[in-house]
């Protein structure tokens, strides 16, 4: 067995209601309600499985299963089942007969530009020292199209591309912040 939270007692009950055929939901809820505890389904399923016990013989009579109560079951502690319940609750309720309140509109995105009128190349079209800074594509007909003025060196864009792609601060922070490298001994 891998260890785990689990008490010895919590286990033992879960044997116990396991062989009592009972799902394991229910377990889950039993457990909870007679130790105070928070165990979820799945927790139940995985410690069952940890434990080597089979799933729980139900009896096949042909009938549905009844649907089970969805209220909480445990007194002074609150659920995962019941958290989900008051998230539910707290929604605002529309009236009969009254619109729903439109949403404010956004305002508009500012973009940043470079002050750089692209060269509009297709991929196929770059060459080697091309800035590969993308424009278009944002609808579905819309082809992707490239910068393509010289780029940087060891970079893909341009200088007012990599410039744009990049946001270490003000110009007066870049170049008052030193570089340090510490060196490490290996091991």
């Amino acid at each position: 067995m891998q260890p785990s939270n689990w008490a010895p007692e919590h286990s033992d009950a879960l044997r116990e209601l396991l062989a009592r055929g009972m799902s394991y939901a229910e377990i889950a809820d039993a457990i909870n309600e007679k130790f105070g505890t928070c165990y979820t389904r799945n927790a139940t399923i995985g410690r069952s499985r940890r434990m080597g016990l089979g799933v729980p013989e139900r009896p096949d009579d042909g009938l549905k299963p009844t649907p089970r109560s969805r209220t909480p079951k445990l007194s002074g502690l609150l659920t995962l089942r019941a958290l989900r319940q008051e998230k539910l609750s707290e929604k605002p309720s529309e009236k009969p007969g009254e619109k729903p309140a439109e949403a404010e509109p956004a305002e508009p995105v500012k973009l940043r530009c470079v002050g750089l009128s692209p060269r509009l190349l297709p991929l196929t079209e770059l060459e080697d020292g091309d800035c590969r800074y993308p424009y278009g594509g944002d609808r579905e007909d819309e082809p992707i199209l490239f910068c393509g003025h010289p780029r940087l060196a060891g970079s893909r864009y341009c200088s007012p591309h990599f410039h744009l792609t990049r946001d270490d601060g003000t110009s007066a922070e870049r170049a008052d912040a030193p570089i340090v490298l510490r060196l490490v001994e290996a091991a």
